[in-house]
Order: C-alpha cells, then sequence, then structure tokens
C-alpha cells in the first residue's frame, strides 16, 4: 500500500471520507488540497488522528447546529476550520496570521483578472 493509501485508510478510520468506487471524491483541487495538507501536517507530528477527528467532529457539530451545513456540501470548508483550529493550537501560526493570509488571498482574488490564475503575487498590498 502506497503512502497516500495508508493515509486515506487512517483517515477513514477516525473520520468519515467522501469515497466512491474509485477512492476519495473531491469535487474542487482545493478539497485534495486540504486532504494533503492535513496528511502533510500529521505526518510532521503536529497532531494524531484521534485529535483531528475530534476536532474536525467539533466543527461539524458546530456547523450543524448553526444550520450553516444541512447538505454535507461544506465538508471540505470544515477541514480547513478544523486545519486552522489545530495549527494554531500547536503553535505552528497564529490566527491573526491566518487572517492576514487569507485577506491576501481575497485582494489577490479581486485584482486578478478572469480566467487567469490567481497567484498571491497579485495581492495589490504584497511586499516586494
Amino acid at each position: 500500500m502506497s503512502q497516500p493509501d495508508e493515509a486515506i485508510v487512517e483517515l477513514a478510520r477516525v473520520a468519515p471520507l467522501p469515497m466512491d468506487e474509485d477512492g476519495v471524491v473531491f469535487r474542487e483541487p482545493w478539497e485534495a488540497q486540504a486532504f494533503a495538507l492535513a496528511v502533510a501536517l500529521h505526518e510532521k507530528g503536529v497532531f494524531t488522528w484521534s485529535e483531528w477527528a475530534s476536532t474536525l467532529g467539533a466543527e461539524i457539530r458546530r456547523a450543524s447546529l448553526t444550520g450553516e451545513d444541512t447538505d454535507g456540501s461544506g465538508y471540505y470548508r470544515h477541514w480547513l476550520k478544523a486545519l486552522e483550529a489545530l495549527v494554531t493550537r500547536h503553535g505552528v501560526t497564529t490566527a491573526s496570521d491566518l487572517s492576514e493570509r487569507r485577506d491576501a488571498w481575497d485582494r489577490a482574488a479581486h485584482a486578478t483578472p478572469h480566467g487567469q490564475p490567481i497567484l498571491l503575487e497579485n495581492d495589490p498590498l504584497a511586499r516586494s
């Protein structure tokens, strides 16, 4: 079994994964990137799979209580929120740094012509 396959098996033991007969299902490229980021952070020892499952579960419960995800379409958005919670909890980054980076991507997206790739360098406030 390859390393990615092993990670999928481990993740599936602690948290549900959207899957079909071909494997894990991603609707957008960023969802696969969020998945890969969770695997990489686990492999670096930032968190355990049980801590991941607990944090992801708490985020999914929070979203379901507020009614923001009634159809499951926000599953990987919950992954991102869980990842953000874990990296701030473990001192990998700060909530402020995450917020600044999110804002920079948003500015870059608005400054990027339609059809062009969004690059962080497109942020008008990017440091040269």
